[in-house]
C-alpha cells in the first residue's frame, strides 16, 4: 500500500467515526445511513480517503457487515448492493483484502448469494463485482475455484446474446481474474474449459458484426491467454484447433482499429501456443572451431530434435543479456569503498615491462633515430604496384568531384588546402542538407537510378562482367598476384580474371581517399582466418565512398510486426505452401544451389551467414553463425547475395538473434553495397530495407545446451529489399563493415601520406594474435622542431593520450570512429597540428583482429569476451589484452599515464554517442551506500571531457552518459585502467548503430561520414580539455587563442550546441515501440487500471441502473479499455 498523507482532520474524523458503529450496529436504518455517507465520502477526491479507511480497519468492517447481512434468513439487498459497491471500491486498493475476506468467510457467502441471484440481473451484477475483487488475490482466487466459482461463471457466460451483456462482461472479467491462479488454470484445462472458451469466442466473433461487444470478446481471449501459460493449456488449445480458430477470426481484422483490444490479445495467445522448436541447425556451436591454447573442445555435432526443446510449465520471461548496454541495476553497483579506492598491484613481474620500451621509442631515441633515413620509403615491397592517387592532395580533382564535401574532413598532406575543423564547428558543419530529410519511411532501393551496367555515362560500351561477379572470380590467391607475375602463377582462366580486374580498375578509377585496391590485394594474402577464406569481398577491394548526407530513420509501417507474425503462423497452419529448401549452409557445403533462387555466400573476411533456407519464391529464412568456439552472440551478419531480379521485393528473415529488442524497431536499417552501383561510380554502403521489424519467434535453445537453466529465446529480424539491378552481386550487413585487412591497408596509406619531417607516425605490432595475425599499434605526434636538447626534451615530455577500439568484432562503427580520429590526427588541420605538438597518441585501432576476420560479434577465437579479461589477462590466451595492459603499465611506471584513456565501442540499444566513465562518489550515491560519499576524495574532472563533447559534437549527448562502477564491469578496460593505473578520465565511448534522437542529426541514421566526424571531434575535445586544465602551458594557450579567435569570441562560443532548436532529452531506454507485443506471462493491466475500470463500470451502473436487460452496449462502449 502506498504511504499517503491523511486527509484533512474533519474528513478523517468522519471516516473514523463511521467505522466503529458499522461494526457494532444491527439497526437497518443506521447501517444504510453509514453506507450512504461512506459512499459519498469515497466517491470524491483521490485514493487518500480509501487508504485511510483501510488503515483504520474499514475493510474488515465492510466484510463483516456483508457476512452478517448475508446470513440472515432473508438477506436485505438494500444494504447488500451499496455494500458490494463499497467493497469493490475498497478491495482493489487493499493488498490484503483477499486474505481478510477468506478469514471472515466472505467468499462463501458471496458465492451463495451469486447462485441465488442467477436470474436477478441487478443483484447478480453486484455479486460479480465483489467476486472480481476477491479473485484479484491469488489465495482467495484459488479458494473460489475450489468452491466452484468457475462452474458458476460458465452458467452466466452464454453464447452470443444482446441481453444481459453487462452481466456477461462482468462474469468474463471475474473468470479472467480467477485464471491468474495456477491451480485454477489447471482446473480449467482438466475440465475442458479451453474448448468451451474457444467455442464462446468463435460464437461472439461471428455474431458481433457491429463490434459492439469487443470487451466481452477480449475477456474470453484473456482467459485463453492465462490458460496458455501452462504446457497442458497449450496442448489443449492446439487439440481444440485453437490456432486455426484464432487465425481465421483475426486475420481479416489486423487493420481495424476498433478491434485493437481483440487483435492484440489474440496475437498474444497465438504466439504463446505456437509450438516451440529448435533452430534448424545441426549444432548449437559455431560452424567454425579453433583448437587454440587452453581451448575446451566444443560439443560433438548433434542434430537438434524436437525432444531437445522441452517446454517449461510456465512461459519464460525475456532477459536481456547485453554487455555494457545492459540495464544498470542498483544491486550491481560496487559499494565496497575499499575496492573502489584500492589500487591493485602489478599482475606480472615488473621486469617484464621492459619489453614495452621498444614500443615507446619517442621516450628514449635520439633525433637521428626519429628522422627518416635518406632513401627510406615507407612503401614496402608488397605495395610496389600501389596507385598513389589514393592519397588526397590538392592535385586530385577526381577526388573532389566524387566526394565534394570531404575536403573539410579528409586528412591531407601538409601542402593540401582543406577546411579547418574549427571552421566546420563555427559554421555548423552538421547542418543537414534538405535532401536527407525527405522520403521518411520510403524504400531507398525503389528510388535507385541505373543507366544500365553495359553502358557508361557517355553511352559507350564497357566490359561485360557477369562472370566477374561470381565467387570463382574472387579467389584471393588469384587476384592477389602482382601484375607482372600473374601469367606465371595462375592458370589461363585465372589470368583472364586478373586481366578483367586490372581493366576494371583502370576503367573505373575511384580515387577513394586513403584506399588503394593494389595495396589491399597485397595485404589480404597475409590475413589468416580459421576457415581459410579464399574469396575476397568486392567492397573491401573496391572501397567505400561515404554518402554525401546522412539518411533518415525509417518510418515504421503500422501493423508490420503483426503481419509478419501472422505469416509465421500461416506457415505452421499451411505447411504445404512453404518451399523449405536449404540453398546455403556452412554445415552442409555440398548443398547445390538451384538456378531459380538467390545465391548466398559468406566465406570471406568478416562474413557471417551460416544457413539460408528458401521459404517462398522471394522469401528466405537466414541463420547467422555464433562466435567461434561459442554457442551464443548471434548479431553480426555480413553476406553476399546474387542472382536476383531487379524491381522484385525480396524478404529476408534472420531467425536466430538473441537480444530482446533492437534499434531495427526504431528506424534503423541494414546496410547494402551493390557491385553494379560501384562500377557505375557509386561505391557506397547505403542504408537499405523496408517493412523492418524485430520480434520474438517460436525457436528456443535446446535444453541440453543450457544444462537445465532457463532456455534462451530467439528473435527474428525481418526486412524487405528491392534490388536496383538484375543479376547484381550485393553485400548485406548489420552495419558498415570495416575489416582487418582494410585497417592494415589504411594504416599503410596513412603512413605514406604524412610529411615525415613534420609528423611522427609509427605503426608496429603490439603482438601476434592466437590466429597468427598482427595487432597494430600506432603512435602519432609531431617531430621535434630540431635536434636541440630543449626541443627533444619537449618532445619526450609530451603527455600521452591512449585510444583503443574494436575489442568487440561486431562493433564496426567503432572502427569508423577511430578511422576518423587517425585521419584527422595526421592531417594539416591547425587543431591537428596543435594536438601533435602537445601530445603523443598511442592508438590500438583493433584489439580483436581474429574476431573481426572470422565474423564474430563479440568474442575472441577462444569464445571469450576480451573486454572481460582485463583483470588478469594471459599472454598465451588473451595476448592483445595482455600487451595492451602491459603497455599502459609501462607508461604508468615511467610516470607517463595517459591524460585520457578511451575504448571505442558500438551500442545496439540506444541512439547517439555517449560515454561511460568511473566515479566513486556517483556510484555510492546511486547505490545509497551507508558510507558517505562526502568522505571520499575524488578528482571530478572525469565529467569535463563529456561536457565538452556534448557542446562540440553534434552526435554526442551528455544525458546518456553514466559514471557508475558496476561489479559486472570490474574486468573491463574502462574500470581496470581507472582503478589500476589511476587514470581518472578512463572511458568507454559508445556510438549507436542507428543514429541520433537529438541535436542537428535528430531523426537521421549514422553514416560512415558522421562516425568519422565523431572521431575528429573527439580529438578536438582533447585539445579543449587541455586548454581548460590548470596545467596548460602559456604557449599553448597563446597559440590556441589565436587559432580560436579568442580575442573576438570567447572559447565557449565554439562549444555551443550547433542547432537553433532545443535539445530533446535523451531517455535511458527506448520507449515501447508501436504495437509492441507483450511477451510476459501475465499481460493483464496493472492495479491502478483495474481500479479505475471497475470504478467506471460502477459509475455507469449508477447512472443507468436499468440498462443491460436488453441491448446494452453500443459500438462506442464496446471500444473502451479492457480490464
Amino acid at each position: 500500500m502506498r504511504v499517503l498523507s491523511t486527509p484533512p482532520p474533519p474528513t478523517a474524523l468522519r471516516i473514523k467515526m463511521l467505522i466503529l458503529p458499522l461494526q457494532s450496529s444491527s439497526d437497518r436504518a443506521s447501517i444504510l445511513t453509514i453506507l450512504q455517507v461512506l459512499g459519498d465520502l469515497l466517491s470524491v477526491g483521490t485514493d487518500r480517503r480509501i487508504c485511510y479507511l483501510i488503515s483504520k480497519g474499514g475493510s474488515e468492517a465492510l466484510l463483516q457487515t456483508l457476512v452478517d447481512t448475508a446470513r440472515t434468513a432473508s438477506p436485505d439487498y438494500d444494504i447488500l448492493l451499496p455494500l458490494f459497491r463499497l467493497l469493490a471500491k475498497v478491495g482493489l486498493r487493499d493488498k490484503k483484502f483477499g486474505q481478510k475476506a477468506l478469514d471472515l468467510e466472505a467468499l462463501d457467502v458471496t458465492l451463495i448469494l451469486t447462485r441465488k441471484n442467477l436470474a436477478h440481473s441487478q443483484n447478480l451484477l453486484h455479486c460479480l463485482w465483489a467476486l472480481r475483487v476477491f479473485a484479484s488475490s491469488v489465495t482467495s482466487g484459488a479458494m473460489l475455484g475450489i468452491n466452484g466459482a468457475m462452474e458458476l461463471l460458465f452458467k452466466v457466460i452464454t453464447p452470443y446474446t444482446r441481453k444481459r451483456t453487462r452481466i456477461i462482461r462482468a462474469a468474463a472479467e471475474v473468470l479472467v481474474a480467477l485464471l491468474k491462479s495456477k491451480s485454477n488454470r489447471r482446473r480449467a484445462v482438466n475440465r475442458g474449459y479451453v474448448a468451451s472458451l474457444l467455442s464462446l469466442h468463435q460464437d461472439w466473433h461471428c455474431h458481433d458484426t457491429a463490434n459492439s461487444y469487443v470487451l466481452i470478446r477480449r475477456a474470453l481471449l484473456l482467459c485463453l491467454k492465462h490458460v496458455a501459460t501452462l504446457q497442458s493449456g497449450r496442448e489443449a488449445f492446439l487439440a481444440a484447433q485453437g490456432m486455426e480458430i484464432l487465425f481465421s477470426t483475426t486475420q481479416n481484422s489486423l487493420d481495424d482499429e476498433s478491434l485493437e483490444p481483440v487483435v492484440a490479445t489474440a496475437l498474444q495467445v497465438l504466439r504463446q501456443c505456437y509450438p516451440k522448436s529448435p533452430l534448424p541447425l545441426v549444432t548449437a556451436s559455431s560452424a567454425y572451431a579453433f583448437p587454440g591454447p587452453g581451448h575446451i573442445p566444443s560439443e560433438p555435432r548433434h542434430v537438434l530434435a524436437e525432444e531437445d526443446v522441452e517446454d517449461d510449465e510456465d512461459e519464460e520471461e525475456d532477459k536481456d543479456s547485453d554487455a555494457e548496454d545492459a540495464k544498470e541495476e542498483d544491486d550491481d553497483l560496487e559499494t565496497d569503498v575499499n575496492k573502489l579506492i584500492s589500487k591493485p598491484g602489478l599482475d606480472r613481474p615488473a621486469e617484464e615491462l621492459a619489453q614495452y620500451e621498444a614500443m615507446c621509442l619517442e621516450l628514449s631515441c635520439s633525433f637521428e633515430d626519429l628522422e627518416p633515413r635518406p632513401g627510406e620509403d615507407p612503401t614496402s615491397a608488397e605495395t610496389e604496384y600501389a596507385n598513389h592517387q589514393h592519397i588526397p592532395t590538392a592535385a586530385s580533382p577526381e577526388r573532389h568531384r566524387l566526394n565534394e564535401d570531404q575536403g573539410s574532413r579528409g586528412p591531407e598532406r601538409e601542402d593540401t588546402v582543406q577546411t579547418p575543423l574549427l571552421s566546420m564547428v563555427k559554421r555548423g558543419r552538421s547542418s543537414v542538407p534538405l535532401a536527407s530529410q525527405k522520403r521518411p519511411g520510403t524504400n531507398p532501393d525503389q528510388n535507385a537510378q541505373s543507366n544500365g551496367l553495359g553502358m557508361d555515362s557517355s553511352g559507350n560500351r564497357v566490359l561485360d562482367i557477369e562472370a566477374f561477379l561470381k565467387d570463382a572470380a574472387w579467389d584471393i590467391d588469384t587476384i592477389s598476384c602482382p601484375r607482372t607475375s600473374a601469367s606465371l602463377s595462375c592458370s589461363t582462366r585465372s589470368q583472364d580474371t586478373v586481366e578483367v580486374i586490372e581493366k576494371l580498375l583502370q576503367m573505373h578509377p575511384q580515387h577513394i581517399p586513403f584506399h588503394d585496391p593494389y595495396i589491399y590485394r597485397a595485404k589480404v594474402r597475409r590475413t589468416k582466418s580459421v576457415a581459410d577464406f579464399k574469396i575476397m569481398a568486392f567492397p573491401d577491394l573496391w572501397g567505400h565512398c561515404p554518402s554525401t548526407s546522412p539518411e533518415p530513420m525509417l518510418e515504421r509501417k503500422r501493423g508490420i510486426q503483426r503481419i509478419k507474425i501472422f505469416e509465421d503462423i500461416r506457415r505452421f497452419l499451411q505447411p504445404r505452401e512453404v518451399i523449405n529448401k536449404v540453398v546455403f549452409s556452412l554445415d552442409e557445403p555440398w548443398q547445390d544451389t538451384a538456378s531459380d533462387c538467390l545465391c548466398f555466400s559468406s566465406k570471406f573476411e568478416s562474413g557471417n551467414l551460416r544457413k539460408a533456407i528458401q521459404v517462398r519464391e522471394f522469401e528466405y529464412d537466414l541463420l547467422v553463425n555464433t562466435d567461434v568456439n561459442s554457442t551464443q552472440y548471434q548479431q553480426w551478419f555480413n553476406f553476399k547475395v546474387s542472382r536476383m531480379r531487379a524491381a522484385v521485393p525480396y524478404r529476408f528473415n534472420i531467425i536466430n538473434f538473441e537480444k530482446p529488442n533492437s534499434q531495427f524497431n526504431y528506424g534503423m536499417q541494414p546496410t547494402m553495397y551493390s557491385v553494379k552501383e560501384a562500377l557505375l561510380g557509386r561505391p557506397t554502403w547505403i542504408r537499405t530495407g523496408y517493412e523492418i521489424c524485430y520480434y520474438k519467434n517460436h525457436y528456443r535453445e535446446r535444453a541440453a545446451v543450457t544444462g537445465g537453466e532457463v532456455r534462451r529465446c530467439y528473435y527474428t529480424l525481418t526486412f524487405a529489399i528491392t534490388f536496383p539491378h538484375h543479376d547484381d552481386a550485393c553485400y548485406l550487413a548489420y552495419h558498415y563493415p570495416y575489416t582487418y585487412t582494410a585497417l592494415m591497408t589504411h594504416l599503410d596509406i596513412l603512413e605514406r601520406s604524412v610529411n615525415r619531417k613534420k609528423v611522427y607516425f609509427r605503426q608496429e605490432a603490439l603482438c601476434q594474435t592466437l590466429g597468427g595475425n598482427l595487432c597494430p599499434l600506432v603512435t602519432i605526434t609531431a617531430m621535434p622542431e630540431s635536434a636541440s636538447a630543449d626541443h627533444l626534451e619537449q618532445f619526450r615530455r609530451r603527455p600521452y593520450q591512449v585510444i583503443t577500439a574494436r575489442v568487440h568484432p561486431g562493433e564496426s562503427n567503432s572502427s569508423w570512429v577511430v578511422k576518423g580520429a587517425l585521419e584527422f590526427l595526421v592531417s594539416s588541420d591547425p587543431v591537428a597540428r596543435l594536438l601533435r605538438e602537445n601530445f603523443i597518441f598511442k592508438i590500438i585501432p583493433m584489439l580483436n583482429p581474429d574476431g573481426v576476420i572470422n565474423g564474430n560479434h563479440r568474442c575472441s577465437l577462444r569464445g571469450e569476451d576480451l573486454n572481460r579479461q582485463w583483470l588478469t589477462p594471459s599472454a598465451q590466451l588473451q595476448p592483445t589484452i595482455y600487451h595492451a595492459k602491459g603497455l599502459l603499465y609501462y607508461l604508468n611506471s615511467a610516470g607517463r599515464s595517459p591524460v585520457v584513456f578511451c575504448d571505442f565501442h558500438g551500442h545496439s540499444q540506444k541512439k547517439n554517442v555517449f560515454v561511460y566513465g568511473c566515479s566513486i562518489k556517483e556510484t555510492l550515491w546511486q547505490a545509497e551506500a551507508p558510507v558517505g560519499a562526502s568522505t571520499v576524495l575524488e578528482d571530478v574532472s572525469y565529467r569535463t571531457l563529456p561536457k565538452i563533447l556534448d557542446k562540440l559534437a553534434p552526435a554526442f549527448t551528455m544525458s546518456s552518459c553514466s559514471f557508475l562502477v558496476e561489479k559486472s564491469r570490474a574486468s573491463t578496460a574502462r574500470v581496470v585502467v581507472w582503478r589500476e593505473m589511476g587514470v581518472s578520465r578512463s572511458y568507454t565511448m559508445e556510438s549507436s548503430y542507428c543514429g541520433c534522437s537529438q541535436g542537428p542529426y535528430q531523426g537521421l541514421q549514422f553514416g560512415t561520414r558522421e562516425l568519422e566526424e565523431m572521431g575528429a571531434m573527439f580529438c578536438l575535445g582533447l585539445l579543449i580539455l587541455e586548454l581548460k586544465s590548470v596545467s596548460c602551458s602559456r604557449q599553448l594557450l597563446t597559440r590556441a587563442a589565436t587559432l580560436l579567435n579568442a580575442e573576438d569570441e570567447p572559447l565557449d562560443h565554439h562549444l555551443r550546441r550547433r542547432s537553433s532548436g532545443g535539445v530533446t532529452p535523451e531517455l535511458d531506454d527506448e520507449p515501447p515501440c508501436m504495437e509492441e507485443i507483450d511477451y510476459s506471462t501475465d499481460g493483464g493491466s496493472d492495479q491502478e487500471e483495474r481500479c479505475s475500470e471497475l470504478d467506471r463500470q460502477i459509475r455507469e451502473w449508477a447512472s443507468h441502473p436499468d440498462e443491460g436487460e436488453e441491448e446494452e452496449e453500443g459500438p462506442g462502449q464496446g471500444r473502451g479499455a479492457g480490464p
